[in-house]
């Protein structure tokens, strides 16, 4: 299983709202197919060389940095693009292989793939046949 984890998010949430801006968050997708997760995160106008993902224990965190200074002599009419650093966290549930997580920047979009761990996945179990039973008569009966 994937989970997010955030525990400032509310706090986050509620302090931009005081401050009347909105916190930056790192809009994602996430979902299983076949033996793998796969997580989608929109990181539009980052610079690929400022993404860090590391995983340590279960947690996967995503970082990444977006800046824009105006040159010299730019009269700024509008800055609404949220700048600065940018981080997520997803706790990696036990079954999956943390070890050979893949990502892939293509588009402004981080692409995350998460492999289900072997000792997780189903497999078929043989079921062993006793054998026959031999039924023995008593001694000196006759078998009819």
């Amino acid at each position: 299983m994937l989970f997010s984890f955030d525990p400032f998010r509310e706090f986050d949430r509620a302090a931009a709202e005081t401050l009347g801006r909105r916190a930056p968050v790192l809009p994602m997708d996430a979902y299983r197919r076949g033996d793998e997760f796969v997580v989608h995160v929109d990181l539009p106008g980052v610079d690929p060389g400022s993404i860090d993902v590391t995983v340590d224990r279960n947690v996967l965190t995503i970082k990444a940095s977006r800046s824009w200074t105006p040159a010299e002599g730019d009269r700024v009419v509008a800055a609404e693009r949220p700048r600065g650093t940018f981080s997520r966290e997803l706790m990696l549930g036990e079954t999956l292989d943390a070890s050979r997580i893949a990502a892939r920047y293509d588009n402004g979009v981080l692409t995350l793939t998460v492999p289900v761990a072997e000792a997780a996945k189903p497999r078929k179990v043989d079921v062993a046949v006793a054998p026959a039973a031999i039924e023995v008569s008593p001694a000196g009966a006759q078998a009819a």
